[in-house]
């Protein structure tokens, strides 16, 4: 639901343009006025998410509002209705934000139209920006896992290397979570790999057996730095995670 303030001089277009948006089950109007000074109210009151406007309003005129909203409200998307072409205008309104500058006569179907078409971009836009941003960083934070357990010698074949993983992601998620390793974190990760919490504390603890078992010790402390690993000495499995997800939250991951 995308809440509208519509600020037209002249009423009957102002009419059609407000039954024109009732119309459509996705906006909400929060105000409609032909005074610039009003629609500067109804902004600061009701924090819209579009504002449609006409250049030549009463009080404040539409190139003030646009001022105000970019000052104040910049989120705000900002289309603009006016009677007037000329250039330097329509380029001072784009300056000032404007997402489109419709030139009068124009029927409030396509105005509406058009409204629909931008925020609809908009937010295709962003679902696709953020996709790749957390895809991104998933693979990177993934990528990051691989290379350590590569370093101390956890073998991708085995199943406590991908609850590892998981745990570790978890962790750098939640931080807390470590701390309820036994009923939290185990059965969230058991749930996802279909099989049970102690199956995935037992193939974790394997994992890291492993690694030691290989003795990476230079490796390993490279790895952790302040916590130094000799001989037989092996960190838990909440050790472990904690240390690997404080590595990557210490390099940025998070």
């Amino acid at each position: 639901m995308h809440k509208i303030v519509i600020l037209e001089s002249n009423e009957e277009f102002l009419s059609e343009l407000k039954n024109c948006f009732e119309e459509q089950a996705d906006y909400s109007i929060c105000g409609v006025s032909g005074s610039g000074s009003v629609g500067i109210g109804l902004i600061n009151q009701y924090k819209p998410d579009v504002v449609l406007l006409d250049t030549v309003l009463s009080g404040e005129d539409g190139f003030g509002v646009m001022k105000y909203i970019k000052e104040n409200a910049p989120t705000c998307n900002v289309f603009v209705v006016s009677g007037f072409t000329d250039d330097k205008l329509v380029s001072k309104a784009i300056s000032r934000g404007a997402k489109y500058y419709f030139i009068k006569p124009v029927a409030a179907a396509t105005v509406c139209e058009r409204i629909k078409d931008v925020l609809e971009e908009q937010s295709a836009e962003y679902l696709v920006a953020a996709q790749t941003r957390d895809k991104r960083r998933v693979t990177s934070l993934d990528e990051k896992i691989s290379n350590i357990f590569i370093s101390i010698g956890i073998p991708p074949h085995i199943m406590g290397y991908q609850y590892l993983r998981e745990g570790i992601k978890m962790t750098i998620d939640d931080s807390t979570i470590i701390n309820n390793v036994t009923k939290k974190l185990y059965p969230e990760i058991g749930a996802k790999y279909n099989t049970t919490a102690s199956k995935v504390e037992r193939a974790i603890r394997h994992a890291i057996e492993v690694a030691w078992n290989r003795g990476r010790i230079e490796a390993i402390n490279s790895i952790f730095g302040v916590r130094v690993y000799i001989g037989n000495e092996r960190p838990t499995n909440s050790e472990f995670i904690a240390l690997v997800a404080d590595k990557l939250i210490f390099e940025g991951m998070n």
